[in-house]
């Protein structure tokens, strides 16, 4: 996995937890880069650990051989670290250790909490986050590289893309329209039908089903397949109801 490609694929989840935790995303990504050696740690390989976290995870634990930092020396030694079924459960157990802190000290990470990624990088060293004395340097350095800066600017109403937006301002329209097709009911669906007909297709039973019990079809075989389109679009927006206008 190449650095550009590693990006890519944690980009997404250190968002959505910067969008919930206010914890910068260029944080997350740049701490997991470091500590997973760009998603190609045996760690990471094996058990979806991304930071390095200890103990038990949602997938249990796995024991693997480690370097700690004492009196500023390297030592080698074996730890049990936590294992997840997926990257999104290690960036999410990422944010809830810095939220929550540790057991002796529940606000140990809360200067890293709403502030840039920078700060966040200087602050996760000084309360004690790793051993290594230059874990900051290390940490500003992949975000300065990589412009990790760029995915603290995401803001929550950014959410969707363009494309998608335009998506769901078309189905809007398009619900809109079907609303006003509905309030003529039998006759307009009756204009539908003159199409070429055919037998209700399986998937569209659900919805002829319920035009029927509206009092909105009475002669459900013989329809074209926009008709039955139509029908199960209405019903999944609810408007194939009793009643209904």
């Amino acid at each position: 996995m190449t650095n550009a490609e590693f990006i890519s694929r944690i980009a997404p989840f250190a968002v959505t937890e910067m969008q919930r935790s206010h914890i910068a995303a260029s944080l997350t990504i740049a701490q997991a880069a470091l500590e997973s050696g760009w998603g190609n740690s045996g760690l990471t390989v094996k058990a979806n650990n991304l930071f390095g976290m200890k103990g038990s995870g949602p997938a249990g634990s796995i024991a693997i051989r480690t370097t700690e930092y004492l009196n500023g020396k390297p030592v080698l030694v074996t730890a049990a670290f936590r294992a997840y079924h997926d990257w999104g459960e290690s960036v999410a157990d990422h944010s809830a250790v810095l939220i929550g802190g540790v057991s002796w000290n529940r606000g140990l990470y809360t200067r890293v909490i709403g502030v840039n990624g920078q700060t966040a990088a200087r602050e996760i060293a000084a309360a004690g986050y790793a051993t290594d004395p230059n874990y900051a340097a290390k940490l500003i350095q992949i975000m300065d590289t990589y412009n990790l800066y760029q995915f603290d600017e995401v803001k929550e109403d950014e959410e969707m893309s363009a494309e998608d937006k335009q998506k769901l301002a078309n189905l809007e329209m398009e619900l809109k329209e079907l609303r006003v097709l509905l309030a003529g009911h039998t006759d307009r669906l009756s204009a539908i039908e003159g199409r070429t007909v055919m037998n209700v297709p399986v998937w569209a039973g659900p919805a002829v089903n319920a035009a029927v019990a509206a009092g909105l079809l009475d002669t459900p075989a013989g329809g074209s397949y926009d008709f039955y389109r139509l029908l199960t679009v209405l019903n999944r927006a609810g408007l194939l109801v009793p009643g209904g206008d």
